[in-house]
């Protein structure tokens, strides 16, 4: 487990990859009856990029991979009370009881729950360790981009939102209603991510993806005013 100031150090125990494929398996159940923009897809594109940054910077990559599986699986809860219920909290809470049957140290089951509770971007909890910051960070790269366009729509498009709203202003619009627009997701949370990054790796990435996404809605915008 990392210390405090993130450097990887050795842990006595190695967690077998039987836990780790059990562990798996309970999170793609969650999932059975997920939205699009928040299914196993996302689990498993998250898993690519943190396992990608992991190496980068040097994390513990077994806390990183149970975490990144296990990271949204309270997202059905947020999504059922539109938005009332923190689904970082509550994937800790079910992360806590599954980790609790599984042969796994104290301080790596400590840190499995302390990632899914601080990854989220409107979250209370800040990372405080390698194997968090690597999981916030790859959380929100598939929130931008290409990717993080595609599913802003995918999103809007399953609350019931319009393609776009411009006679509103974003800030006095609410989530979970027809407002929600990926617009609206641009505006509050998506342009503001690349300066939330918190590893180098992640930060590097994270320009790239933030400069297409800042072309596309410039584009959106101009041929929605039928200006192009």
């Amino acid at each position: 487990m990392p210390d405090s100031k993130g450097h990887l150090r050795h842990h006595q125990q190695l967690i077998m990859p039987t836990t780790v494929e059990d562990i798996r398996g309970f999170a793609v159940r969650c999932f059975s009856n997920s939205r699009g923009s928040h299914d196993w897809g996302h689990t498993q594109r998250v898993y690519n990029l943190s396992m990608h940054i992991g190496r980068v910077e040097g994390a513990d990559l077994e806390v990183l991979e149970i975490a990144t599986y296990l990271h949204d699986v309270g997202r059905s809860y947020e999504d059922e009370s539109k938005g009332e219920i923190c689904h970082a909290e509550k994937g800790a809470e079910i992360a806590g009881s599954l980790l609790a049957e599984y042969p796994i140290s104290t301080e790596q089951r400590a840190n499995i729950i302390h990632c899914i509770q601080s990854h989220r971007f409107r979250g209370n909890h800040k990372p405080k360790t390698l194997e968090a910051e690597a999981l916030f960070d790859a959380d929100k790269l598939d929130a931008i981009g290409a990717v993080g366009v595609a599913r802003a729509f995918l999103f809007a498009g399953e609350v019931g939102a319009k393609l776009h709203n411009p006679c509103v202003d974003p800030e006095d619009t609410k989530p979970y209603t027809e407002e929600d627009t990926g617009y609206r997701e641009y505006k509050l949370k998506l342009s503001k991510i690349k300066d939330r990054m918190l590893t180098a790796e992640g930060r590097r990435m994270a320009k790239e993806r933030n400069a297409f996404m800042e072309t596309f809605f410039e584009k959106l915008i101009e041929e929605h005013e039928g200006r192009k």
